[in-house]
């Protein structure tokens, strides 16, 4: 299945056992339990996903768990974050095989390269695989700025079709259709600047708090594509207190806490995350809390 890039991608958890081995039969559960409360497709092993807390190994398993529950009724991309470009391509090649419908591509993990690394890098994962690449840009988490010249240097890429835009100044969309018109698909990447990131162009939204509250994202969204601009604000402004933990340090904790006190998975995070204490715990228990009591009137 062709990856639309349209629509609510939630950015999915990976679940874990007491043990804090892969859980693959409730991660299965939480795609499952996504994919019935309408979203267009699903992250896996982005971000909020810990990809880089998995074993290689582990994330082919978890990958082929993925593909087996979905089953094709949504798209399946997998998150390609590793600390060399070799892994990276040897990932990205074995995730066709695995049944992947897309890969979203970060820059390598810890080293900041110039823009030319950052581009061969690039250039060499969408060599390694015929997927589909959504390029991952979000330079507060990484430190790392996919700039417009690097994205107009691999127009030739035809593998190369879409942008998770992160950075929270949205005047990034305006800049990219301006320089690129509609040679890549942008999605709204960043929580708690979605609507602004959907109203100036993005025609998806890869989210984070859609594993706590996927139908009130995936009305959000779709109040937009009616041009209901009254009732996308009106779920907005509701969900943003939550939408703001989507651009803190610990986002993949309160997810986690978000989705576990809304029945829907595990807090349970691997080393060196730990869950959420104290002061903290209580405030994000609270807000998920209060939203929940006060959950929008959907249509």
């Amino acid at each position: 299945m062709t990856p639309t890039w349209k629509g609510v991608y939630p950015a999915a958890t990976t679940q874990f056992t007491p043990d804090l081995d892969i859980d693959y039969a409730a991660t299965q559960g939480v795609l499952d339990a996504l994919v019935r409360d309408g979203v267009h497709g699903l992250i896996i092993m982005g971000t909020c996903g810990e990809n880089n807390s998995l074993e290689p190994d582990e994330k082919r398993a978890l990958l082929k768990a993925a593909v087996e529950v979905v089953d094709g009724r949504v798209p399946v991309v997998v998150g390609v974050s590793e600390m060399t470009t070799p892994r990276a391509e040897r990932f990205a090649h074995d995730a066709q095989a695995l049944g992947a419908d897309g890969l979203m591509v970060l820059p390598a993990m810890v080293y900041v390269p110039t823009e030319h690394e950052l581009e061969t890098h690039f250039r060499r994962v969408a060599a390694a695989s015929a997927l589909p690449i959504m390029l991952y840009n979000n330079p507060p988490a990484y430190r790392v700025s996919i700039t417009l010249p690097v994205l107009q240097r691999l127009t030739d890429v035809p593998t190369i079709v879409a942008v998770k835009e992160s950075a929270p100044d949205t005047r990034r969309f305006t800049d990219l259709i301006n320089a690129l018109g509609d040679r890549y698909t942008l999605l709204a990447g960043l929580d708690d600047v979605a609507l602004e990131g959907l109203m100036l162009g993005a025609t998806g939204w890869v989210s984070g708090l859609t594993s706590a509250f996927p139908r009130e994202s995936v009305a959000l969204v779709s109040a937009i594509d009616k041009g209901d601009i009254v009732t996308a604000l009106s779920i907005y402004r509701w969900f943003m207190p939550l939408l703001h933990l989507d651009a803190e340090h610990d986002l993949v904790q309160s997810i986690k806490l978000a989705e576990q006190i809304m029945g829907r998975g595990s807090e349970r995070v691997r080393s060196p995350r730990l869950p959420l204490t104290g002061a903290r715990r209580a405030a994000v228990t609270a807000m998920v809390e209060k939203a929940a009591a006060n959950r929008p009137s959907l249509s």
